[in-house]
């Protein structure tokens, strides 16, 4: 039981992690429609930042700050000069092109910095905190309590007024501009906070498996929260991630020792197919029905 607990934990907290990649998702899609495929690359790029300014004897106090003030200008600077220019294009064309610059930077990271794993460092020992029998990661502790935050901080900025304004951007963007919203400034808003969502995924999952490319991994967990949770639903972050989390770490707990490993990604597929196919606007996600 003991052993099942454990697992319930870490998975939680896991799933939690999710989370902070998936919120840069769903504060884009809330506020723009667009589902933004970059946002692996996106944590992994600020990990890389993160990185840089501690090794060039920042204090990590102040490198997590320098890096938010870089990936908000990132995302800010990435919607101006690639997605403001994508304007009437048809949706599937603006979700290739973030794909396009997910493929862009997770090449180009690598191959300016190095593929080898660059430690991260943020002051938490990886001593397991034991309560009973139960080991608990310390660094996912800390990962998860962030989570809480940015997803409680992310749901009382969309009940702002710059955040309703961003929401009306999101359900049409010709009536937000008729009413003097500038729709541009909105999006923009959006990407930068999305980048700020990716500066602390990035710092927490570089001090787990340090900084290389296969933090950009982290895409294809983070859809399944949101597409389980909902694309546009900030409490479905939360919820889906803990899903997400919980799933994909206690079924392997079992299944791994039989099949001989592999199955988490399994989990994560079957996650998806099932809820597309029964719930395609996830759980708290909002249902549009479009008749033609």
């Amino acid at each position: 039981m003991a052993y099942f607990f454990e697992l319930l934990i870490n998975g939680a907290l896991t799933g939690l992690m999710y989370s902070l990649v998936a919120l840069g998702i769903v504060l884009i899609y809330k506020s723009s429609g667009v589902p933004n495929l970059a946002q692996g690359a996106m944590v992994m790029i600020a990990g890389y930042i993160v990185w840089m300014a501690a090794s060039l004897g920042a204090p990590m106090f102040l490198a997590i700050p320098l890096g938010i003030l870089i990936m908000f200008g990132f995302g800010m600077a990435a919607e101006k000069l690639l997605l403001r220019r994508m304007v009437g294009q048809p949706i599937i064309m603006i979700v290739m092109l973030t794909l396009g610059l997910e493929i862009f930077l997770r090449g180009i990271g690598p191959g300016l910095l190095g593929a080898s794993p660059k430690q991260l460092d943020i002051g938490i020992s990886f001593a397991p905190l034991i309560i009973g029998d139960i080991f608990i990661n310390r660094t996912y502790l800390a990962g998860g309590i962030v989570a809480l935050l940015l997803i409680l901080a992310s749901a009382l900025f969309f009940r702002t007024r710059t955040g309703t304004k961003l929401r009306a951007v999101s359900d049409d963007h010709v009536s937000s501009w008729s009413v003097g919203i500038s729709v541009e400034k909105a999006i923009g808003i959006s990407w930068g906070l999305a980048g700020l969502s990716a500066i602390a995924a990035g710092v927490v999952w570089g001090s787990v498996q340090g900084v290389d490319w296969t933090i950009s991994q982290l895409l294809f967990p983070a859809i399944a929260v949101v597409i389980l949770g909902g694309l546009d639903s900030v409490a479905g972050v939360l919820v889906g991630g803990l899903l997400v989390g919980i799933l994909g770490a206690v079924i392997p707990g079992y299944i791994d020792e039989i099949v001989g490993g592999g199955t988490r990604n399994v989990v994560t597929s079957v996650i998806i197919l099932f809820t597309i196919l029964f719930r395609p606007y996830g759980i708290f996600g909002r249902e549009d029905i479009e008749r033609v």
